[in-house]
């Protein structure tokens, strides 16, 4: 009878999961000098690099580990600092799109070289430029697969962006 305890995926997703988690976890207090939970921070970025600089609440929804629910509760919270802004979807009465506003801009543009440097020293910087490219396309492939909505909102016809 074989085990599959030995079974090198495993491995895998372990090796996946400890390099997930180390790091979020050096990410955090980098984002919290800039007063962003994760999920904001996300949010926030994703909303600043779209096209028109906003995204549908259900796209968002969709990019995010979070449910319908939980997105609303974040993007409630974004509002309430005057750090997003809410537009009613003029094509299609449904729908809302969060728009990230000139205060969000700010704070995510404040957050970015501490951010960047971080992804720089401990994803990208063990790497050689053969597994930088590697783990790109590794990476766009599993998400792709695992969630085929996350590109939802990003391939509208980009257009300079208004912020509010």
């Amino acid at each position: 009878m074989t085990s599959h305890l030995d079974d090198p995926r495993l491995t895998l997703m372990g090796l996946f999961a400890e390099a997930f988690t180390g790091v979020v976890a050096r990410q955090s207090p980098q984002l919290a000098e800039h007063g962003l939970a994760e999920i904001e921070f996300a949010v926030l970025l994703r909303l600043a690099r779209s096209p028109h600089a906003r995204l549908r609440m259900t796209d968002l929804t969709c990019q995010t580990s979070l449910t319908s629910s939980g997105i609303t509760r974040v993007v409630d919270r974004l509002v309430d600092r005057g750090l997003v802004s809410r537009q009613a979807c003029p094509s299609d009465r449904r729908s809302t799109y969060a728009v990230i506003t000139a205060a969000g801009l700010s704070r995510v543009e404040a957050a970015l070289p501490g951010h960047l440097e971080l992804i720089e020293r401990v994803l990208l910087g063990p790497l050689g430029l053969d597994q930088r490219r590697g783990l790109e396309s590794a990476l766009r492939a599993v998400r792709d697969a695992v969630r085929p909505g996350a590109r939802a909102g990003a391939d509208e016809a980009a257009a300079p962006a208004a912020v509010r």
